[in-house]
């Protein structure tokens, strides 16, 4: 029975009782007018007593006032009374009649009262009865709903543990809480008022758009906005997962096999053509900041890939939300592939800043969206944690993601979570609560060296390590080798020197390692099977005997760029000509939603154009005089 039914009944019974007990007082005063030899009516409305209309002259204004407010309290009390006729006889009694209504009145209030309370009676009585059938039902089925839930358990810490903050994915923000936004502000100041060749161009204007704001990057106000040919669609959902993917619509894929074409013959201007007629081309782009990584303009291919992740954004579905960590782009799809070489390579973009927390939160990002990890995120997540000193955020991961210890064999967590323990320990010894329950960074140090020996020889190499001790470890028989004969093992190694090698350089670090690999060389003199039985451990961790993590270059983990000169890199320009050969203007024209090559640029080098709109983006007046470059006429006479 709902609530609502159980009040109607209630008032219906308060309405009935109520007209009771006024029936009842009204044979009362019947009885006693009798008594006293008053002259009254035959018959008598049981509804005159609420309107109090008395026969005494002198108390004629008073009655009619009572008449008035007990009139009004009636209405308010039931809906069912009416106005009833008033009575002309004479009623000696009125003031005995207004102290009896006046207790009735009091009477009805106070079961009122006591109505509700037994409503709430009743429905605290219905939901206590709801409760204990659901508890039987989980008493009866207590066993499988206890595994689903430590199952959704183990998911939901998985999916919480990527979860993405937004508010640190931006560099400028952590730049201003590293510098302050005065030196923030007066850098941004100084780069503004510097003139650039773009701006001293004749013939050319700078367009402001107001462009949609993402949480990946801050667009520019120069940027151009996007359109609707790049999309994404919802494909299912599966063990707790939404699953996207990337779409192109028909004049993109005609875009795109342009780029292909131009891509097989290593025409870097063909690809610049494509990005003149659609800005926003995803692969062009990427080829694009690459190039420019190569030949040290830095800044371009930052705001060239910043650029990319802006379009990625703009055409995301309205129900996926990635930070949530809860959705799967699988790198299988061909259309899905760029969206995580721009991530990671944004990522290192901000390491190279210095903006190691906004380097983190991408990094969750791009862990979380494949959980094949296709990049491999995994061997990054450790470091980024440890320059942004998440030193408890890295053991909750380690200790969460993918609910098993595998983790920890890998080389980067091996090492990583003995350092995270090391700077943990000094933390809770200065609050004097250290745990002793879990290992020390000491213990956790020399696991690492039993199952990592060869990693000393190349961090020595690497860092460089010059300390004196170093010369009496690598003679010992377990460190003299920087291979372990098993590839995965030994490439993973080298990923992790590549890409960790910095941290090494802390005195205090390199005190750990020397203290854990001189216990590590007292424990192998005093127990020699120890050898042998850390060398199955390795042998069961990575049983594979082929390099199952080939796909993963090292270069890819470097901080080091390697610049080619730009002349070394005139193959690859290809013959300008071709690019606008493939790339005819009025095939461009014909297509939907695609115009023109803004005027002035028709005849001149692709790549120079795209060089001089990169920063900021500019297009070219309606008649503007054509802008020669140097070099245009160097690359037309190829």
């Amino acid at each position: 029975m709902s609530g609502r039914l159980v009040k109607k009944i209630l008032n219906e019974q308060h309405q009935l009782s109520q007209q009771q007990f006024i029936k009842e007082e009204e044979e009362e005063d019947d009885d006693n007018e009798q008594e006293e030899g008053s002259t009254a009516p035959s018959t008598i409305n049981p509804f005159d007593l609420l309107n109090d209309n008395g026969s005494e002259p002198e108390n004629q204004g008073d009655e009619s006032a009572d008449e008035t407010s007990v009139r009004d309290n009636d209405k308010e009390r039931t809906s069912s009374l009416k106005n009833s006729a008033q009575v002309s006889t004479s009623n000696p009694k009125s003031k005995k009649k207004k102290n009896k209504k006046k207790k009735s009145k009091d009477n009805a209030v106070s079961g009122k009262k006591g109505d509700e309370k037994e409503l709430d009676l009743i429905l605290e009585d219905l939901a206590l009865n709801a409760n204990s059938s659901s508890g039987q039902h989980v008493s009866t089925e207590g066993k499988a709903v206890n595994a689903k839930d430590k199952s959704r358990a183990v998911k939901e810490d998985a999916v919480s543990i990527l979860q993405v903050d937004p508010k640190h994915l931006s560099a400028e923000n952590e730049l201003i809480r590293i510098f302050g936004s005065k030196v923030v502000k007066s850098f941004e100041n100084q780069n503004n008022n510097q003139p650039s060749s773009s701006r001293q161009m004749r013939g050319v204007r700078r367009v402001r758009h107001n462009l949609k704001k993402t949480v990946l990057v801050t667009p520019a106000n120069t940027w151009l906005p996007c359109d609707d040919s790049l999309s994404m669609e919802f494909l299912e959902m599966k063990n707790g997962y939404y699953y996207f993917r990337y779409v192109h619509s028909p004049s993109y894929s005609q875009y795109q096999k342009s780029f292909e074409a131009a891509k097989a013959i290593n025409d870097i201007n063909g690809v610049a053509s494509i990005l003149q007629h659609r800005p926003y081309h995803i692969d062009s782009l990427l080829t694009m900041a690459e190039y420019f990584k190569v030949v040290g303009e830095q800044q371009m291919s930052g705001d060239t890939i910043a650029r990319c992740l802006y379009a990625l954004e703009c055409a995301w579905h309205p129900t996926f939300t990635p930070l949530q960590g809860n959705c799967q782009l699988k790198y299988k799809h061909d259309t899905n592939k760029p969206i995580f070489t721009a991530l990671f390579t944004h990522m290192k973009n901000l390491d190279r800043r210095g903006c190691h927390r906004s380097a983190l939160e991408v990094c969750k990002l791009l862990l979380s969206l494949d959980s094949d990890d296709p990049m491999g995120a995994i061997f990054c997540i450790d470091y980024f944690s440890l320059r942004s000193e998440e030193y408890a955020w890295l053991e909750k991961f380690s200790e969460a993601y993918k609910s098993d210890s595998s983790i920890w064999l890998l080389p980067n967590f091996s090492f990583s979570l003995a350092i995270c323990r090391f700077y943990l320990e000094r933390a809770a010894s200065e609050d004097a609560c250290v745990d002793s329950k879990k290992s020390s960074s000491s213990d956790l140090m020399t696991q690492a060296l039993m199952l990592h020996p060869s990693v000393i020889k190349k961090l020595v190499t690497k860092v460089p390590l010059k300390d004196r001790a170093w010369t009496d470890i690598l003679k010992h028989a377990f460190f003299r080798s920087d291979q372990t004969g098993i590839p995965s093992q030994d490439h993973l190694i080298n990923i992790y020197v590549e890409r960790n090698y910095l941290i090494w350089r802390l005195p205090d670090l390199q005190k750990l390692l020397i203290g854990a690999a001189k216990q590590v060389m007292e424990t192998l003199e005093s127990n020699k099977s120890e050898v042998n039985d850390w060398s199955c451990v390795r042998k069961e961790a990575f049983s594979s005997e082929k390099n199952e993590y080939g796909h993963l270059l090292v270069s890819d983990f470097s901080d080091s760029v390697t610049a080619i000169p730009q002349e070394n890199l005139q193959q690859f320009m290809g013959i300008p000509r071709a690019g606008e050969a493939m790339l005819d203007e009025n095939q461009f024209a014909n297509q939907q939603g695609n115009g023109h090559a803004p005027r002035g640029v028709a005849n001149r080098n692709a790549l120079a154009v795209l060089f001089e709109s990169m920063l900021p983006w500019v297009t070219y007046e309606e008649g503007g005089p054509d802008v020669n470059q140097p070099g245009d006429g160097e690359q037309d006479n190829q």
